[in-house]
C-alpha cells in the first residue's frame, strides 16, 4: 500500500484507488498505476515525460501520446480528490502535488467513534437543534468567508464562447471571457474599434488571442504566434475598448506608435540578463503588460502596468502594482498608482477552463496627482481617483500562463484583459 493522502491509499498490485473514509475503490491500468508510483516517490519533483514512459511501458516503444492519454485518464479518477493534484509543467514534464487539507478529512475517521459516543443517549430533538444549529453556524462563518468570496465573484465570469478577429488582415479565433448573458458577443464589439481601411500587418501571419468584456468595456489580449504555448512575450498587443462608439484605430499607423511610445516613457518594466540566475531565496513575480485605449476622436492613452507576486506560502503572499498613464503626445504628465496588499491565491475553473483567482486585500495605495492631464486621459484619472478612494478588496485572474508570458482580467477601468510578460527575480 502506498499512501497517498491520510485516507487515500494506492494498492500497487491490487492496482486500486482506495478511499477509506467513504470505503470505495478506483480501478487502474498497468500504466496508470505504475506512474502514480513513480510520482507518489518524488512528491513535487517534475518528472520528465521519458522517466514517466519508461516506467508505465517497461520494455516497451510507445508513441508520447500514450503518455498523454493516460494522464488525462489518471487526472479525471483523482478529480474527486482536489488537494491531490496532478501538474502538467509545460516543455518539463508532470508534477504530483498534495495539499495539507487532505488530513482534515481524516477527522470522519479518527474521530467517528467519539462523535457516535457523545450522540448516544441524546433525544432527537436536542440532536436536530444541534445540527441545526452547528448549520446555521456553519453557514454564516461560510458566508463570511474569503472562499465565499471568490466564488461569487467567479461564479459572474463565462468561458465558453470563442469569437473570430481580424488583426492586421489575418483571421483568428479568441477565447472569451466574459459577465452577463450573450447578447454582446459578436464580434462586432471587438472588431469595430479597428478602422477595415488601415487593419493591414504584413508582420502578422497568424496569432493567438483571448478577449473579454464585462458588459461595458471590450479587450483584446494577442500574441502573434499561432500556439499560446510558443508565446515569448515579443509583439503582444493589448488592446481596451472603453467606449462603445468604434474607436477607428489605424493598425498600420497603431504598431509604429505604441514601440514609440514605449520606447520613449518605460516605467515599470523589469528587463532581466537571460542569463541570470539569482542567489536569493526569496523570488518575486512580475508580470508586465503595455494597455492600450483607444477612444475614436482622442489620444492614445498607454497603461504601463506592472504586478508582482512575492509567496510566503504555498498559496498566499505579498502583491504590488504599478500602473503608469500617459498620452501619445506626452500631453498628460505621468498618472502612477500604487498598490500595496496580501493576496490569497484559489485555484479554480470558469466554465471548464481553470484559472488561478488572486484575492488581494488592499493595505496601501498612492496616487501621484499628475500636473496636467488631458482631455484624453482625464476620464482614466477621475476612475483611479474613484478606485483610490472606494477600493479594499480586488480580484485578479490569471485565466493563462505559459513559461515566457500569462494572460490576466485586471480590475481596472473595469475588466481588463492583459497578455503580459512573466520574469522572475530571485532576491
Amino acid at each position: 500500500m502506498h499512501k497517498i493522502t491520510s485516507y487515500l491509499f494506492l494498492d500497487e498490485q491490487a492496482k486500486k484507488l482506495v478511499d477509506q473514509v467513504h470505503g470505495t475503490s478506483i480501478d487502474l491500468t498497468f500504466s496508470e498505476a505504475a506512474i502514480l508510483v513513480r510520482l507518489l516517490s518524488s512528491p513535487n519533483a517534475i518528472l520528465t515525460k521519458e522517466a514517466l514512459l519508461q516506467v508505465g511501458w517497461p520494455d516497451r516503444v510507445v508513441a508520447p501520446t500514450s503518455l498523454t492519454q493516460c494522464i488525462s485518464t489518471l487526472r479525471k479518477k483523482l478529480e474527486p480528490y482536489t488537494e491531490v493534484q496532478l501538474k502538467t509543467v509545460a516543455r518539463r514534464g508532470y508534477q504530483l502535488h498534495i495539499a495539507e487539507q487532505s488530513h482534515v478529512k481524516m477527522l470522519a475517521i479518527n474521530d467517528a467513534d467519539a462523535i457516535r459516543d457523545a450522540l448516544v443517549g441524546v433525544s432527537a430533538w436536542t440532536k436536530f437543534a444541534g445540527i441545526a444549529f452547528l448549520g446555521l453556524i456553519l453557514a454564516i462563518f461560510w458566508y463570511m468567508s474569503d472562499h465565499h468570496a471568490v466564488v461569487k465573484q467567479v461564479a459572474k465570469w463565462h468561458a465558453d464562447k470563442y469569437i473570430s478577429l481580424n488583426i492586421g488582415g489575418t483571421l483568428g479565433t479568441a477565447q472569451t471571457f466574459y459577465i452577463g448573458d450573450e447578447e454582446h458577443l459578436h464580434p462586432s464589439w471587438w472588431q469595430k474599434h479597428l478602422a477595415p481601411e488601415g487593419n493591414h500587418i504584413s508582420s502578422i501571419k497568424h496569432f493567438s488571442a483571448f478577449a473579454a468584456t464585462d458588459g461595458k468595456n471590450y479587450s483584446m489580449a494577442i500574441c502573434p504566434e499561432l500556439d499560446a504555448e510558443a508565446c515569448n512575450g515579443r509583439g503582444m498587443i493589448n488592446i481596451t475598448a472603453i467606449d462603445a462608439k468604434p474607436a477607428g484605430l489605424n493598425m498600420t499607423e497603431f504598431i509604429p506608435l505604441s514601440q514609440k511610445m514605449e520606447q520613449r516613457i518605460r516605467y515599470n518594466r523589469i528587463v532581466l540578463p537571460a542569463d541570470d540566475k539569482g542567489k536569493g531565496e526569496l523570488v518575486e513575480h512580475n508580470y508586465h503588460a503595455d494597455i492600450y485605449f483607444p477612444v475614436a476622436g482622442e489620444l492614445l492613452v498607454r497603461n504601463d502596468l506592472s504586478m508582482s507576486l512575492m509567496y510566503e506560502g504555498e498559496n498566499r503572499g505579498n502583491f504590488y502594482s504599478t500602473s503608469c498613464i500617459t498620452d501619445q503626445d506626452c500631453l498628460t504628465t505621468p498618472i502612477k498608482y500604487t498598490i500595496r496588499g496580501e493576496f490569497e491565491q484559489y485555484q479554480t475553473e470558469i466554465n471548464d477552463l481553470k484559472v488561478d483567482v488572486f484575492y488581494v486585500k488592499v493595505l496601501q495605495k498612492e496616487l501621484t496627482k499628475p500636473d496636467e492631464v488631458s482631455n484624453s486621459a482625464m476620464q482614466f484619472y477621475r476612475e483611479i481617483r474613484k478606485h483610490d478612494i472606494r477600493d479594499e478588496e480586488l480580484f485578479y485572474y490569471r485565466v493563462y500562463q505559459n513559461e515566457h508570458t500569462a494572460v490576466w482580467i485586471i480590475p481596472q477601468m473595469g475588466q481588463v484583459l492583459a497578455w503580459t510578460q512573466y520574469n522572475q527575480l530571485k532576491l
